[in-house]
């Protein structure tokens, strides 16, 4: 079950009442999945997450397809995950397997009415937003924040890493290149170097072809190297810290001091107060004298 009233377990016996009749009052999106189905797992927390977004305007129903096979049979669920949006009584829109935030949202937009904007500071609204993982709501706030005052330097860097984070690396750069003055020369480097880990991910192999290469061989500098690239593009900082120190400490002249100088991309990245690079700076000097 969830915190919050707006995501909720339904069986055969509660489905017309908390789906059918909901959705006469809002829209309801019904997702189908089972504890086996990996892809459902990973779909089910940005589910909540968008349904969280819309403040009460959208409800998630979640199916549990091992228990409740009468509600399968009933629908004519075939493959999981699969997602339905029920408004008025009827099914009017859906989609199977998992899919991005941006077709998430895309297939809801005709159908379910946005909140009302938060008041306050827009650009703290969109802070906010971008901590949480929701980038499209962060996107939308920039882009009418940006339309006003164009010149917004910190405006400009946030909207290019929500630009990086679906894949627009080439107008997240042209977005950051129109960034003026030093003021926030931490941020900018910052979403500079998470590009450049982004770029050179999409140029390497898969982290479980990366991680089964290490199995094999625990030694292998370069499949090292590469996984850690694969964890900093996914914002998965300690594993990647943690696989780059110790490829140092084993191969200090693997391409050129590359791990030193990745982890010093990284301390930019973060920040100089960030936990994780108090104690990895820290750890790097050790290993360097």
């Amino acid at each position: 079950m969830s915190d919050t009233p707006y995501i909720f377990d339904v069986t055969t016996a509660n489905f017309d009442q908390l789906v059918i009749q909901n959705s006469f009052h809002k829209p309801v999106l019904v997702d189908f999945w089972a504890d086996w189905c990996a892809p459902c797992k990973a779909l089910m927390p940005l589910l909540a997450q968008i349904t969280e977004s819309y403040q009460g305007e959208l409800l998630l129903a979640k199916v549990n397809c091992d228990i409740e096979q009468d509600i399968v049979m009933r629908f004519g669920i075939r493959s999981l995950p699969t997602v339905v949006l029920f408004k008025d009584g009827q099914p009017v829109d859906g989609f199977a397997g998992a899919q991005p935030e941006s077709a998430i949202r895309g297939m809801l937009e005709p159908h379910v009415q946005q909140p009302a904007a938060p008041a306050g500071n827009p650009l703290d609204t969109a802070e906010a937003a971008f901590a949480e993982g929701r980038f499209a709501d962060a996107e939308a706030q920039l882009k009418a924040l940006l339309a006003e005052d164009n010149g917004n330097a910190k405006a400009l860097i946030l909207y290019a890493r929500c630009l990086a984070e679906r894949g627009e690396l080439g107008e997240a750069e042209i977005v950051l290149g129109a960034v003026k003055g030093d003021e926030h020369k931490q941020a900018l480097a910052a979403a500079k170097a998470q590009l450049t880990f982004l770029r050179q991910a999409a140029e390497l192999p898969d982290a479980a072809t990366l991680k089964t290469r290490l199995a094999a061989d625990a030694n292998d500098d370069e499949a090292a190297y590469q996984l850690a690239i694969q964890q900093l593009a996914r914002q998965q900082y300690e594993a990647a810290m943690d696989g780059l120190l110790r490829l140092f400490q084993r191969n200090r002249a693997y391409g050129e001091d590359l791990p030193r100088k990745t982890l010093v991309q990284v301390f930019d990245l973060l920040g100089n107060d960030h936990p994780l690079v108090v104690t990895y700076r820290r750890k790097l000097a050790n290993s360097m004298y």
